[in-house]
């Protein structure tokens, strides 16, 4: 259990609980904001900001320019399977893509932040980002939540959505620190390594602590 430390006056002034999700690729982080959503949080979501981010022509032009046109669609677009295909083959190119995307998105992250924190019905401020201790915003979370899953179902996950294949998952696990790692300075783990109404129940009763300790 990591130290708790009143950030809410330190250096994020605030009047809504940040939650942080941490966990390995598939793991079923995205499933645990979801809850929280349920439950009257908001959930701010890196992969579909920067999914977003490259619709627009400055972030666009900036990506084709170190990566080429062969990662535009019939219309001009990026195509996001074909750019997925170059980064996840190569650890270095995969680098080159975060350090266009990443300060963007961590730029969005702060506007959302500020908006939630305003809105009266919002409980908590859920952050789903993949590289969220990487990029040092563990610091700015009240509470750190670690999903637990075993690797093979994590692969098993991954290939059945088709989001990768084992070895690009490797490559992508190698830009983060161990979940052995993340587990560790986690203040709860939900273990996701069976059924869905566990994992509902277990959300629910970390949930019910935050609000309790607010």
């Amino acid at each position: 259990m990591r130290e708790r430390i009143n950030y809410l006056a330190v250096e994020n002034p605030r009047t809504k609980p940040i939650i942080g999700i941490l966990g390995g690729v598939a793991s079923g982080k995205s499933t645990v904001a979801a809850e929280f959503a349920r439950l009257g949080c908001k959930v701010i979501d890196a992969d579909k900001i920067a999914h977003e981010l490259l619709e627009g022509k400055d972030v666009k032009d900036n990506v084709v320019s170190v990566f080429g046109k062969v990662i535009l669609d019939s219309g001009g677009e990026i195509d996001r399977t074909k750019l997925g295909d170059i980064v996840f083959a190569d650890g270095g190119k995969l680098s080159s893509l975060n350090k266009i995307l990443h300060p963007l998105v961590l730029a969005r992250t702060e506007q959302l932040i500020e908006q939630y924190s305003q809105e009266n019905r919002v409980k908590a401020i859920v952050l789903d980002m993949p590289l969220l201790v990487e990029v040092g915003w563990a610091r700015r979370c009240d509470r750190l939540i670690f999903v637990g899953c075993k690797r093979k179902l994590r692969v098993d996950r991954a290939k059945k959505i088709g989001i990768m294949i084992e070895n690009q998952l490797k490559i992508l696990e190698n830009f983060q620190i161990s979940l052995d790692s993340k587990a560790a300075i986690a203040d709860n783990t939900v273990d996701n390594n069976s059924d869905f109404s566990g994992l509902a129940k277990q959300v629910a009763d970390i949930f019910s602590q935050i609000v309790n300790d607010e």
